[in-house]
């Protein structure tokens, strides 16, 4: 098969398991919840059942919690170890991958708020030793604004942090489980990875290398550890008891194996979930729960962990290539989408070795889904080895979204909603009755866990990137 092409394409783009899809309303905004306000009981029936469906498909285990208003439902399908048979239960740890970004992004806009840091003030203010010789000029053209809604245009470390995926050999995930490296490094790699552009351009590319330079400053300035200060003034603020940012490879707590299959490479597929996750750092390396995750973010939309001028700043969003022909609306530290007949959501997703989640949040801060699930990488690559076959999980998982955010998938579809214009993709095939606004996905094709994991379509260049 001809992997190099798939790696190549993959590393350094968005972790997102599907683009956003812009969707307007006739005056241009984006399309209010018509759900009605009596109406407010989740579809427990519905969901468990997608969430069944979700691991009938073949994904191991996933964990689903969804909360509107009051309500909240929660559950769990499938394996936690498929060895043993152990099964996963709701309340399990997980790795978040690039959902800490949004964490990240918190902390240093906390730091904005107190005046320690300017959004658009060069990064060399703050850690000007990161840019020696040549690469000062560069850093002097880089803003804090820029790194954090990936206009900087700074290459990705993860190809250099994992140098056999160059060779399409996924020795060097194994090679490395036990490995403690150092931020400073990962942006070293960063910085001699090609550019993607010239600072402040747009559309701007997804880049891990952001977030490891905003987590050095905001270790610059607040003189503690990154994972000091996210758990004081992040994780503890919102009051989440589930969320840390790791100290050893083990996660603490009840928690599944996480498989990787890296589209066949591994086979049968390999549990990754002991890792030393310094190679994360702040833009990949947090657990937490999915309940945790819900908390988290309904703090964040509802002005309890920044106010209201830095949360206007985080959703000021531009555009972010996460692909040939595919961007998204990117803020700092948050994407938003837009879901025909639901409403516009924030929120993040993440992907590490083995390891997906998703986690959507409605504007209004009623509505929420998190959802973790164990096995990555899990499609398969045509006979040319250049494009990603359709799976039955990608399918299941779009159901189970759909039922989550919207309902019933297909209810009050496409209310008040104008037309979506996702990009084409190979990973997910034609649209079916899994998503809504008469039968298209909920969400675009793609994949979890691209920026953390290294993988991800080869995306059909059909549809241009928005200037």
């Amino acid at each position: 098969m001809r992997i190099k092409r798939l790696v190549g394409t993959a590393v350094g783009t968005t972790l997102l398991l599907f683009t956003a899809v812009p969707t307007a309303s006739a005056d241009g905004t984006a399309a209010a919840p018509t759900r009605s306000a009596a109406r407010d009981a989740l579809e427990r029936t519905a969901l468990r059942g997608t969430l069944d469906a979700f691991h009938e498909a073949g994904m191991y285990g996933a964990y689903s919690a969804v909360r509107e208003g009051r309500d909240r439902w929660k559950g769990a399908s499938g394996l936690a170890d498929v060895d043993t048979g152990r099964k996963v239960t709701p309340n399990m740890r997980h790795r978040i991958g690039s959902i800490s970004k949004t964490f990240t992004a918190v902390a240093i806009l906390q730091q904005v708020e107190k005046g320690r840091i300017s959004l658009d003030a060069p990064v060399t203010r703050y850690v000007p030793d990161l840019f020696p010789g040549a690469d000062r000029q560069r850093g002097d053209a880089i803003t804090v604004r820029m790194l954090l809604n990936h206009t900087s245009h700074l290459g990705d470390y993860v190809l250099g942090a994992f140098p056999s995926l160059a060779r399409n050999s996924t020795a060097s995930i194994d090679e490395h489980r036990f490995r403690t490296i150092r931020p400073q490094e990962l942006v070293r790699l960063g910085l001699a990875a090609p550019a993607t552009g010239s600072p402040g351009a747009q559309p701007g590319s997804y880049s891990n290398t952001n977030y490891v330079v905003a987590g050095l400053i905001l270790e610059k300035v607040t003189g503690q550890t990154a994972a000091t200060y996210l758990t004081r003034h992040v994780i503890d603020r919102a009051g989440l008891h589930h969320t840390a940012f790791p100290r050893t490879p083990y996660i603490k707590g009840p928690h599944a194996k996480m498989y990787e299959s890296f589209f066949g490479l591994i086979d049968p597929p390999r549990d990754y979930s002991v890792y030393d996750m310094s190679w994360g750092y702040t833009a990949g390396a947090l657990t937490s729960t999915m309940d945790d995750l819900n908390r988290f973010y309904a703090k964040l939309l509802t002005g309890k962990l920044i106010g209201r001028a830095a949360l206007a700043e985080m959703k000021r969003t531009v555009p972010v290539s996460v692909g040939p022909g595919v961007a998204i609306d990117y803020g700092l530290g948050i994407y938003t989408l837009d879901l025909p007949g639901c409403g516009r959501f924030w929120g993040h997703d993440g992907g590490v070795f083995g390891a997906g989640t998703i986690s959507l949040t409605r504007a209004d801060g009623e509505r929420q889904l998190s959802l973790g699930f164990t096995l990555m990488k899990y499609q398969r690559l045509n006979e040319e080895g250049t494009e990603l076959e359709p799976s039955p999980i990608d399918e299941a998982l779009n159901v189970h979204l759909a039922t989550a955010l919207c309902d019933t998938p297909g209810a009050d579809a496409g209310a008040g909603a104008g037309k979506s214009s996702k990009p084409s993709g190979p990973a997910g095939g034609s649209g079916s009755s899994s998503g809504v606004a008469g039968g298209e996905r909920v969400l675009p094709d793609g994949l979890v866990g691209v920026d953390l994991s290294t993988g991800g379509p080869v995306v059909s260049p059909a549809a241009p990137v928005p200037n």
